[in-house]
């Protein structure tokens, strides 16, 4: 099983969060990617790239996604069909986005701080109203840097989750 991670706009494949959930992904025994969208502003144009890289997976794989990268997390699962879904921050319902309405046949998690001035808290609750899927609002801004212990825990609560599911235990 794969872990497939996809940054926000402004950063790159291996910051400091995607590298910490990535050594925890590995102590589950998923190996680990995470795109460079480095140079593409447009968020559709990222969720083809990563689409692309799915098509050439041949491993099953979990997507996860941090602002503009779970907006393309999203997207690339309508299409894709992973096992699941892990969401920090995402830019969803944004104005200009091509894609409003979102869908997964996997478990999907969110994670986002209370504190964001980025995105607005109120469309991660959106969604999760929608998609009824889980949402945990904690202490933090958008980067969720203050509070990577807590995303950390639920990460591994969500990788345990699904990767026992994928396992059929």
């Amino acid at each position: 099983m794969k872990v497939v991670f996809s940054h926000g706009k402004e950063s790159g494949p291996w910051g400091s969060k995607i590298r910490t959930l990535a050594d925890i992904a590995g102590d589950f025994g998923c190996s680990t990617d995470s795109l460079d969208y480095q140079g593409i502003p447009d968020p559709d144009e990222r969720a083809l790239q990563l689409i692309d890289y799915l098509n050439l997976e041949s491993e099953d794989f979990i997507l996860v996604g941090s602002s503009m990268g779970g907006y393309v997390s999203l997207v690339a699962a309508k299409e894709k069909r992973p096992l699941g879904v892990f969401l920090l921050a995402p830019a969803l319902y944004i104005p200009g986005y091509s894609h409003q309405s979102y869908s997964c046949d996997g478990p999907v998690q969110i994670v986002h701080g209370w504190s964001d001035n980025v995105i607005p808290v109120e469309n991660s609750i959106r969604y999760a109203k929608e998609a009824n899927c889980t949402l945990h609002l904690i202490n933090g801004d958008h980067r969720l840097n203050s509070s990577l212990d807590e995303v950390v825990v639920l990460f591994k609560s969500f990788l345990g989750f699904v990767t026992k599911e994928y396992r059929g235990h």
